[in-house]
């Protein structure tokens, strides 16, 4: 016994603690912080992946997703798995065998939507914009008429830079040319627009992490009914078990076969907190954000800080701000953390050491937090 707590690094004389996590203030990229009935929710009594109750409580969910995402798209789902789970699924199902996928680049997370696509076999055309621009439709549409594509994939609010990116007339664009819109929704539904049925959105998913404000762990995807006629023409079978749509959408459908066992707790802190956006309201939702936001960027720029993303093209959920010159990147968020207990996080990326990143997104969106930040942000830099 002496050998086996050595070997796996166990002391038999002191115990594990039990958790006693600090209750942080998230204003970084991911994730924010949770209404406090949305954990109440997580720690109810399971019930089974099939029980009545449960089964009222998917369809519920999924009426409220639709209501976040604003569509009518039948399937409209939570992935059991984070956003970035969401977003293979979203690849994994419409990225054709050794057809052309165009995708936008603007970031980080865009890269990470070609190195999906071509692991699935997609022969991946890329446009790219600095990061921190947008992409305007005449290079979409330059791009397909010089090679359609079936997929083009774009993140409509780039984590990695804080840029929110028109979707209007690119969705236009794509489908003219015979193909599907994919877009990232993960830090942009729940806080900004996104209007899928509005816009011809054919494929949008997100992470309950972000604006929903609940914990990471499930990936709401919706569906339009034309990538919906696609994916139930595929040739070929969908090359992901586990995200094979054709098969997870009959478990949240009328047939209720089992595919997997569903994450039940994370599930009902996704309803509690999709209850708790029907509750105030889309629009007044995205008022706060706005607000929030321009309180922030305001007092930032009264420090004399600058900000990454010019106004028009800004995120109201997530702000860069670029790092000043001489002041350690790392150190100056360790203190912040430290002494005043808030989170924020640095650049990824071609951004790394170049800007901080700050989000009000979702439960963390309040005045409060913003007016704290800025004055933790002034101690700082005076002493620095």
């Amino acid at each position: 016994m002496q050998h086996l707590l050595k070997s796996t690094g166990l002391d038999e004389y002191n115990r594990y603690p039990g958790l006693e996590n600090p209750s942080r203030i998230l204003l970084g990229p991911g994730p924010s912080m949770v209404h406090p009935s949305v954990l109440n929710a997580m720690s109810l009594p399971l019930v089974g992946h099939l029980d009545p109750d449960f089964l009222r409580l998917m369809d519920n969910t999924q009426a409220l997703l639709r209501y976040v995402f604003e569509t009518e798209n039948n399937l409209t789902i939570p992935i059991s798995g984070t956003g970035s789970a969401a977003m293979e699924a979203a690849i994994a199902n419409f990225v054709p065998l050794n057809q052309p996928v165009l995708v936008c680049v603007n970031g980080y997370f865009g890269l990470r939507m070609v190195e999906m696509a071509e692991r699935y076999g997609g022969k991946v055309q890329v446009i790219e914009r600095d990061w921190g621009d947008i992409f305007t439709p005449t290079e979409v549409k330059t791009a397909l008429a010089d090679r359609p594509a079936k997929v083009v994939a774009i993140v409509h609010a780039e984590t990695s830079t804080g840029a929110q990116q028109p979707l209007d007339e690119i969705a236009n664009i794509v489908h003219d040319q015979g193909g599907i819109l994919i877009v990232d929704a993960v830090t942009s539904l729940g806080g900004v627009p996104v209007h899928v049925d509005e816009i011809g959105v054919d494929v949008c998913y997100s992470g309950t992490q972000k604006c929903l404000s609940v914990p990471p762990g499930l990936g709401p995807i919706t569906i339009s009914p034309r990538a919906r006629e696609i994916l139930a023409n595929r040739k070929q079978v969908v090359p992901n078990w586990y995200l094979d749509l054709t098969l997870v959408e009959k478990y949240w459908g009328n047939e209720r076969t089992y595919h997997h066992t569903a994450p039940i707790s994370a599930n009902y802190g996704l309803y509690e907190g999709l209850r708790i956006i029907y509750e105030e309201g889309l629009e007044e939702r995205w008022t706060r954000h706005r607000n929030n936001a321009q309180l922030l960027w305001d007092g930032l720029e009264d420090m004399g800080l600058d900000l990454h993303v010019p106004e028009e093209h800004r995120l109201t959920t997530l702000t860069t701000v670029k790092i000043p010159e001489g002041v350690p990147d790392v150190e100056f968020r360790s203190r912040l953390l430290d002494k005043y207990n808030i989170e924020i996080a640095g650049g990824l990326g071609e951004l790394k050491g170049k800007v901080w990143r700050i989000g009000l997104m979702g439960f963390s969106s309040s005045s409060e937090n913003v007016v704290l930040l800025l004055d933790a942000f002034k101690d700082l830099l005076d002493h620095m």
